[in-house]
């Protein structure tokens, strides 16, 4: 019935109860699962979690964030995506949040390496996996000018305003929502996830991070995104179940996912 888009299981955190996490899913009515590659060098562990289960897959990429880790290049990630199972370019996108004694300016490398994912995810047709926090301008500009209008994909854990939804919708890319959605002090975001159409939307848990409330704090589980579900119901004025069916269908045309 629900689908988490995006999650982490190949972190330490699932090392030694995956077969728990995935007992608690079948039981929450979570049936997939989009596992996420950050890294290059996490990479074959998550193209293994997605080849072991039938009901797991992959995405190949490096994350905005991470410094001092392989630098990915266009021809790398066309034939990483070529593996089983990988349906996806990402973790990728622009990461200003923790400059430090760094400025934008300083920031190129995170914009070329955004660039190769770009390059990348066009040459496979593979829809991108978009990840901005406090980089929203530099990130939507990148994606006009060398997404040549073709680039698709999801905007993950969405926290952006109103505006950058509007734009990320206008060049064809989804909204997913995360537990975020569920904070007490995310009444900007439920405003923005009103607005978003829910042919647009997909809903995803980040695991391990930024588990939904009841759970706030505790380590997040895939078992765990039907509360966002009910949260995105709540404010669209449907049931969980139809935000479960809506967002399943739309993760399966997405990411060409038979049903």
């Amino acid at each position: 019935m629900f689908v988490d888009s995006h999650c982490h299981l190949n972190f330490p955190e699932y090392a030694d109860h995956l077969d728990h996490v995935r007992s608690e899913m079948a039981a929450a009515g979570v049936d997939r699962a989009l596992c996420i590659s950050t890294t290059l060098e996490e990479f074959p562990a998550v193209q293994a979690l997605a080849a072991r289960f039938d009901n797991f897959w992959a995405t190949v990429g490096v994350h905005p964030d991470n410094e001092g880790v392989q630098e990915p290049s266009t021809a790398q990630l066309i034939e990483l995506a070529g593996l089983p199972k990988v349906v996806g370019i990402g973790e990728t996108g622009l990461d200003y949040y923790r400059l430090g004694d760094r400025s934008v300016v300083d920031m190129a490398w995170q914009r070329d390496r955004f660039r190769v994912h770009i390059e990348a995810a066009l040459e496979t047709n593979l829809p991108m996996v978009i990840h901005t926090r406090s980089a929203s301008d530099d990130t939507l500009a990148i994606l006009r000018e060398s997404g040549q209008g073709r680039a698709r994909g999801v905007f993950h854990c969405f926290t952006e305003n109103e505006a950058v939804a509007r734009a990320a919708l206008d060049l064809g890319f989804y909204i997913s929502f995360s537990g975020i959605l569920t904070f007490k002090n995310a009444a900007d975001l439920r405003e923005v996830a009103r607005m978003v159409p829910l042919d647009r939307c997909l809903i995803e848990t980040d695991s391990p991070y930024l588990a939904p409330v009841p759970y706030r704090g505790k380590t997040n589980s895939p078992a765990y995104v039907p509360y966002v579900a009910k949260q995105l119901a709540e404010l669209k004025g449907v049931s969980p179940e139809e935000i479960g069916q809506v967002t399943s269908t739309n993760f399966e045309q997405l990411f060409a996912i038979k049903a």
